[in-house]
């Protein structure tokens, strides 16, 4: 059986380049290159680095699915199925909203993970009894997950193939996030797959891509004491309790943990309690901060901008506080209600969604009614805010004071965010592999 698979283009915010696009494989689509490829014939299109081919003839087309690309998905599929091949949809937007999703818009709906729901889809197309959606079975645990075909992959289009997950979805349930839908779940991988995997990839610097690698604490310090061997450097996501855990912060640093992403999300305590971010307590910023910094941990900080708590000032307050506190990196969003999610549920209730254009929903435009602010106000400030934070003078006043921090803070601040776009003229040359690798190499002297 010839099956492809797609990952449609996303769209680039106004605050991005290339670079995004190219920056990492898509995972869900190489785990199902790894459960079906043996017995089929497989492609994989990533839209975002190549063109899709419609002239070719698969038994069957698989798409991941974002909440953003939800649209150019459909029209994807509706190429396909009008030569009457068969179009299944999965990815996390159809995990969590699958109910949203028009009927005849695709065959098949894949509800959860791909492990739980492929085998039984492609076992029913082949007897000729396919259901319209199959769903994850509830007893899906971290063993039953999948490494992903990473001897698959083409390499030169993308900056990092070291890209590893630990577990699926999260603990908490923040209203904004995809972990507050039903459908979503929260397991660890076993350790011994994980450092198979690490070890697949070829590569002493790592990318941890869990929404949270501190889920469970426990699973990670054993995990953590295992690594240390491996002598290897990298990078994840954390929920902000765990920068408040010395034991945890010193076990990350001996494994080689050079730099975390943090969920901040406002640095106004009304702001976190309306979305019920429980795991943020606003008057710990400043210690779990220092608490990193002491261990010569990098931060890059999240934040939603346009809840409810949030005003005009919010920007400027906000601006200053990540100067003050050398906060390294900034990730900023406008806040966006996902289908699927508490929050849309209850802006919907209220009244206060403005688009249904999905393509829209992806944190860049603003498709809710701000409660303190207007549309204009949140999306200029948006703007606003990552102008100011690169700019040359707060990459100076943000400069890490240990030297050893530094060459990784200018890689990110100068040429992934400054200049991405001189950086993404690079990759064209001299390829997105082998600017990925020079990064890399210079990250290590961490």
């Amino acid at each position: 059986m010839y099956i492809k698979l797609i990952q449609p283009k996303m769209r680039k915010r106004p605050v991005d380049t290339r670079l995004k696009l190219h920056m990492a494989p898509p995972l869900g689509l190489l785990t199902i290159v790894s459960l079906l490829g043996k017995n089929n014939r497989i492609s994989l299109e990533n839209e975002n680095i190549q063109s899709i081919d419609y002239a070719d003839h698969p038994d069957i087309v698989g798409i991941s699915v974002n909440v953003d690309t939800l649209p150019r998905a459909i029209s994807i599929a509706e190429k396909f199925r009008e030569r009457g091949i068969v179009v299944v949809a999965g990815g996390i937007h159809i995990t969590t909203a699958y109910e949203t999703i028009p009927k005849d818009a695709f065959d098949v709906l894949c509800i959860g993970a791909a492990e739980g729901t492929w085998p039984r889809i492609i076992e029913d197309f082949e007897k000729g009894a396919l259901k319209t959606s199959y769903k994850c079975r509830e007893d899906f645990k971290g063993k039953d997950i999948v490494s992903p075909a990473y001897d698959f992959l083409t390499k030169d289009k993308y900056l990092y193939c070291n890209v590893i997950h630990t577990s699926r979805g999260c603990p908490f349930r923040c209203d904004f996030c995809y972990n507050s839908a039903d459908e979503r779940m929260y397991v660890n991988r076993d350790i011994e797959a994980v450092l198979r995997d690490i070890k697949a990839v070829r590569s002493k610097h790592i990318m941890f891509i869990d929404d949270n690698l501190a889920g469970n604490p426990r699973w990670l310090r054993e995990f953590l004491k295992r690594l240390i061997p491996l002598r290897v450097k990298w990078n994840a996501a954390v929920s902000l309790n765990a920068l408040c855990d010395a034991g945890l912060l010193d076990l990350m640093k001996r494994s080689g943990c050079q730099g975390l992403f943090v969920g901040f999300e406002s640095i106004r305590a009304d702001s976190i309690a309306a979305v019920h971010k429980v795991q943020n307590d606003r008057s710990i910023y400043e210690k779990a901060v220092k608490m990193a910094h002491e261990r010569g941990i990098m931060i890059n900080a999240s934040f939603v901008f346009g809840l409810d708590g949030d005003t005009p000032a919010t920007f400027k307050a906000t601006l200053d506080w990540t100067v003050k506190n050398r906060i390294e990196t900034v990730t900023s969003h406008i806040l966006t209600p996902y289908p699927g999610t508490e929050l849309y549920n209850r802006f919907k209730k209220e009244g206060r969604i403005l688009s249904d254009d999905l393509s829209k929903y992806n944190t860049a435009h603003v498709v809710f009614r701000p409660a303190q602010m207007s549309e204009k106000e949140l999306y200029d400030g948006y703007l606003w805010i990552y102008k100011q934070v690169y700019s040359l003078k707060n990459i100076i006043k943000r400069m890490p004071k240990a030297k050893s921090q530094r060459i990784a803070y200018l890689l990110f601040n100068l040429f992934y965010r400054k200049y991405g776009r001189f950086t993404d003229l690079m990759c064209g040359i001299i390829t997105y592999k082998n600017v990925g690798r020079i990064a890399e190499k210079m990250s290590r002297y961490l």
